[in-house]
């Protein structure tokens, strides 16, 4: 029953993005124009865990089993890498909760912004750093009127659906309260609701289109030749200030821990999982979805592999964009002596260090097994032979033939 259960894990598992890349990546390179930090990506993927990136040999000296294990990319896009970067950060995030209730808040840009957001890697830069900014000041505001406080809470960004269109939304994690300004006493905000919908969406919506009104008048965006006129311009911004714009809030019924885990598939993941991936045949990429109108049901769907990399590419944050950011009092700078005075006005003890484990340790709890000791004969000194990593020139756009 097991063996059978294998292979048919097995034989679903059929192609990864790699192998798409690999296939396609070429074609689709000499035919669209690609940012610097588009290629990269793809080039990461290819030779993420292949003998492009160097490696190490273990050799057991009591059996002589021997295997070889590839450098992982660590490319915040590639589907292969980012478990451990995850499993650290929920770890971190976790110790830092505070004995309170705690809220999810969705901030959604109107997907009449998707064209501008994606028309240049300048434009994701400043439009999604907007995003940001509007969304923290937003609930900043609300802290400060509200409760007559300082909010503490993360920020994640999203960008994908499960069909890889376009979708920009902010995912927060609230606590539940404000720390008063001088730091004497914890204002609680009940455990109803944190605040407002509809007053959130309208704040939210005037600071975020302000920002973009800013931004046009210095010149700050690359514009689609629709938006070079001023009028169309002042259109885009009218229709803006006209819509309804979607914000979602509510208590996590499972509290704030599973809110952290399910947070966790979007901080160090990316756009569609290899699991998701299956087939490649024709020119067609085949893949798994959600179908969220229809009750969550899954359901299949084919692209050309073409379209399938363009929809992937979409994705790809501008080199350094932070897709995690934390404000009020936990905001890097202040957030060692703001918890800790928030410990002690809520009468809590703060958590007992985390001792930092080790990759083998990491792998050893998800999957059981000790990569520290011989898979053969259970020898626990592997002795270690380092493969260096072959010399590459370094890879611009224009050289894309040599690569691939």
């Amino acid at each position: 029953m097991r063996a059978a259960c294998q292979h048919a894990s097995s034989a679903r598992q059929t192609i990864e993005l790699a192998d798409i890349f690999r296939t396609h990546g070429g074609a689709y390179a000499r035919t669209h124009r690609l940012d610097l930090v588009q290629w990269k990506a793809m080039r990461a993927v290819v030779q993420c865990r292949t003998a492009a990136l160097g490696g190490h040999r273990e050799a057991c000296s009591q059996c002589g089993y021997s295997r070889y294990r590839y450098h992982s990319c660590r490319n915040r896009n590639c589907p292969k890498c980012g478990s451990l970067a995850k499993a650290r950060w929920l770890e971190s995030r976790q110790q830092e909760l505070l004995p309170t209730p705690y809220y999810h808040n969705v901030f959604t840009l109107p997907h009449e912004l998707n064209g501008l957001v994606l028309y240049s890697e300048g434009n994701r830069r400043a439009l999604l750093g907007l995003l940001f900014r509007a969304c923290a000041e937003t609930l900043l505001v609300f802290g400060q009127n509200n409760l007559g406080g300082k909010l503490g809470f993360t920020l994640v960004l999203h960008t994908w659906t499960q069909q890889l269109q376009a979708h920009f939304h902010v995912h927060a994690l609230v606590a539940g309260g404000a720390l008063a300004e001088d730091g004497s006493k914890w204002i609680d905000a009940g455990d109803k609701f944190l605040f407002p919908v509809r007053a959130l969406s309208r704040v939210f919506r005037g600071k975020y289109v302000d920002g973009v009104e800013n931004l046009l008048r210095e010149g700050q965006l690359d514009l689609p030749p629709q938006l070079v006129p001023a009028r169309a311009q002042h259109q885009l911004l009218r229709q803006l200030r006209r819509k309804a714009w979607v914000v979602y809030s509510k208590r996590p019924f499972a509290g704030p821990r599973k809110l952290l885990d399910y947070l966790g598939r979007y901080t160090h993941r990316v756009a569609i999982s290899n699991h998701r991936l299956l087939s490649l045949k024709d020119g067609q990429v085949e893949f798994a979805y959600r179908d969220r109108r229809d009750g969550d049901r899954k359901k299949t769907k084919k692209f050309p592999a073409e379209e399938f990399i363009h929809r992937f590419l979409k994705h790809v944050l501008p080199s350094g964009f932070m897709r995690i950011r934390h404000y009020g009092f936990l905001g890097n700078r202040a957030k060692k002596k703001a918890l800790a005075q928030c410990r002690q006005l809520l009468g809590a003890t703060a958590p007992e260090p985390v001792e930092p484990k080790t990759i083998a340790e990491w792998i050893l709890l998800w999957t059981g097994e000790d990569v520290s000791r011989c898979p053969q004969c259970g020898h626990t000194k592997l002795g270690i032979e380092e493969i260096p990593r072959p010399r590459f020139q370094t890879l611009h756009s224009a050289q894309i033939d040599d690569f691939w």
